[in-house]
């Protein structure tokens, strides 16, 4: 039977990792295929995946990674990359480190080490990590070394607790040795003897002058009522308790209690004796003193309180730390899912445009045929809802091509108000709230205003048409608190919301929010792809998206954008481009047939000399072999050795330079920067229309 296909029982041969570790592709690693692998390292690999302690298996001299479900929670970010990559490329911050646990482990030793520090880099960030590691060598079926097992345990949290600890009973020692120092400094406030039989106190001057006794009293006759007036009154119910219990018990007497000062103040006493008793048994004599302690409450009140504040400092670190851990699970599932629809959007959209292109060109053949016009027309308008959904795929995916520039909020709400009005019918108003002093953002302003368009319009649906959607904008500065696990930096942002009053989501519902496909519409009223292309492009953008939502109180949509320091854009009018053809050449590179001869149809039959290459190669041997051409229009993703942009790089620095169009299902960052493009990049995504086609040509030649 094929490895890991049966659990028997145990959870950890059917876990997210044993899954991972039949998927991937052995054949790239030393390892080869996982049906070759020897007995012991299938039995390593199962005793791994069975245990609920992190461990990871160095398997061969490059130390390639195979690990648990719970080494998979220790990766964090890295996971699942790490599986089958050497380790010293899968932590490259501890490289050295870990080249001298292989070369020990393979020659037969073993290592261990309690509380090890190490910096690891986490969030981007450089952190200090204890751990506990122990790691043991593995023997192939000839008894050999041949692999490490790790055993890798985390200690941050105990270490710093500890640390922790050591300072507050430092703090404590310190404050006990300043009260023992005032003690043999000669803080003793007096001594005193109660006459219990005639409940008369006797006492020595400093004892009367701390009870504020008149001057001319006789230190023999003091009134136990006129030092229980100085007492604090809270105090003087325990302290009778406490008398009371060393009168029965004869027990020492130790209490501590506030007296006042002549100014008003109090201060802290303890009052420390030892109750006589007669022949009788009875009590009738009580000598005592009276010890200075105030200085010593004062600091114990002040380690309590720094007690109970770390506590809390505490208590909020360890929820700030684990809503960090929920919001970077998050992302990673979103980033993940991302990377999927990416893929499949490039794909889809190769498929439309040779669906669209051929429509296109059966409508040319058949112009006065109007059932086939009918048909065309009505395909040809599924195609560009296909094409909608790829965009918002690619939006959600981060991989959309952006032409961002610089814009204040305002600027960008002026052109979108009327629309979003029209949008959203009569019924609804918008209140609209924009500093008058915004800050400007660096953005796709297409992009940006069809984001707030879709928020609106889920607003207007959430409260059933009717009601007063908010849009408002403010410079907010983002603290390390607030970008905790977020994926941005602390600094200046626009934060720009749109907040209404409808029917709300439970936390199960805003959880899934932002995942395609997701909609709590009904079917055929929603794609459940609007919140998450609002998601791609604000991350895209450098930003982050924060929703707020409870059942019946409406919802809170926040967007962030960092400040740009650059100038703002000035708006430059649109030129008018003609539909028509042309006499030029033009080098038509694509690696899709089926794509390139409907494009080569419609530039022939506009007038254009068409030269054809299947891929970069074909198409710089051509223009390396003297081929003069006006302009190259390239897809951007085809397989060979010379890629789109090295076409480019060639066109750019002919003389005169050579025009160049890009086409792509998606960039894959090839000719961009994040799927942000330069303004002398020029690209007509797929699927195109022939007008489209011919528009951004003659655009292009024309400078």
């Amino acid at each position: 039977m094929p490895f890991l296909m049966q659990s028997h029982g145990c959870s950890g041969w059917n876990g997210e990792m044993a899954g991972r570790i039949r998927a991937f592709d052995w054949t790239l690693t030393e390892l080869g295929s996982v049906d070759t692998w020897s007995t012991s390292l299938r039995s390593s690999v199962q005793l791994l995946l069975a245990s609920p302690v992190p461990l990871v298996l160095l398997w061969g001299k490059p130390g390639y990674m195979i690990y648990n479900d719970a080494y998979s929670v220790f990766a964090g970010g890295r996971h699942p990359y790490l599986l089958g990559s050497p380790v010293e490329l899968g932590w490259p911050e501890v490289a050295e480190f870990n080249r001298q646990v292989l070369d020990t482990c393979l020659a037969g030793g073993t290592l261990s080490f309690r509380n090890k520090e190490l910096e690891l880099l986490r969030n981007g960030q450089p952190e200090a990590v204890f751990m506990d590691l122990y790691y043991s060598p593995v023997a192939d079926d000839d008894g050999v070394p041949a692999g490490v097992l790790a055993v890798v345990v985390e200690t941050t949290a105990h270490m710093a607790s500890e640390r922790l600890r050591e300072q507050t009973e430092s703090a404590y020692r310190a404050d006990n040795e300043r009260v023992r120092l005032a003690h043999n400094a000669g803080a003793l406030l007096g001594s005193f003897v109660w006459d219990i039989q005639a409940n008369l106190l006797s006492g020595d001057e400093r004892f009367a002058r701390t009870f504020s006794y008149p001057a001319e009293q006789s230190l023999a006759f003091l009134s136990p009522e006129a030092a229980s007036e100085k007492i604090h009154p809270d105090d003087l119910i325990p302290l009778s308790q406490q008398v009371e219990q060393a009168l029965k018990s004869g027990g020492p007497f130790n209490a501590e209690y506030r007296i006042r000062r002549p100014d008003g103040s109090y201060g802290w006493v303890l009052a420390s004796g030892c109750c006589e008793f007669n022949e009788q048994g009875q009590p009738f004599r009580f000598p005592g003193v009276l010890i200075d302690i105030h200085e010593r409450k004062i600091a114990e009140e002040s380690l309590l309180k720094f007690t109970r504040n770390l506590e809390q400092r505490v208590a909020d670190e360890v929820e700030g730390r684990l809503a960090a851990e929920e919001q970077l699970r998050q992302s990673q599932k979103l980033e993940a899912i991302g990377g999927l629809t990416g893929g499949v959007a490039h794909d889809f959209n190769n498929l439309l445009q040779v669906i669209a292109g051929n429509l296109h060109l059966l409508a040319r053949h058949e112009p006065d045929n109007e059932n086939v016009q009918r048909r065309v027309n009505a395909a040809i308008a599924a195609v560009e809802r296909g094409a909608m959904l790829s965009s918002q795929l690619l939006a959600f995916a981060r991989r959309q091509p952006l032409s961002p520039a610089v814009y204040s909020l305002r600027q960008i709400y002026e052109g979108l108000g009327e629309l979003l009005q029209r949008a959203l019918g009569e019924t609804i108003q918008i209140d609209v709230q924009l500093p008058d002093e915004s800050w400007c953002i660096h953005v796709d302003r297409n992009q940006l205003e069809n984001a707030l368009l879709n928020l609106a319009l889920n607003a207007r649906d959430a409260m059933h048409g009717e009601g007063t959607i908010a849009i408002s904008g403010k410079n907010v500065e983002l603290d390390q608190r607030f970008c905790a696990g977020k994926g941005i930096s602390t600094g200046d942002y626009v934060r720009l919301s749109v907040v209404d009053t409808g029917d709300g989501m439970d936390a199960a519902t805003l959880k899934q929010a932002f995942e395609p496909f997701f909609t709590t519409k009904a079917d055929g009223q929603g794609t459940g792809l609007g919140l998450s292309m609002v998601f791609g492009f604000v991350k895209q953008s450098g930003g982050h998206i924060d929703m707020t939502s409870e059942v019946g109180q409406g919802t809170q949509v926040h967007l962030y954008f960092p400040r740009s320091a650059r100038a703002q854009s000035r708006e430059s009018p649109m030129r008018s481009v003609q539909h028509r053809g042309g006499h030029e050449t033009i080098l038509v590179v694509e690696d899709n047939e089926e794509v390139r001869s409907a494009t080569v149809e419609f530039l022939q039959q506009s007038g254009y000399q068409v030269l054809v290459a299947a891929n970069g190669d074909g198409a710089m041997q051509m223009l390396l072999d003297g081929v003069e051409v006006d302009l190259i229009f390239t897809d951007v993703v085809m397989p060979g050795l010379i890629k789109s942009s090295d076409l480019a790089a060639w066109a750019k620095v002919q003389t005169p330079a050579v025009a160049v169009l890009f086409t792509s299902g998606h960039t894959r960052d090839i000719i961009s920067n994040n799927h942000q493009l330069s303004p002398d990049t020029h690209l007509l995504s797929k699927p195109y229309s022939p007008d489209a086609l011919m528009s951004m040509i003659r655009s292009v030649l024309a400078g």
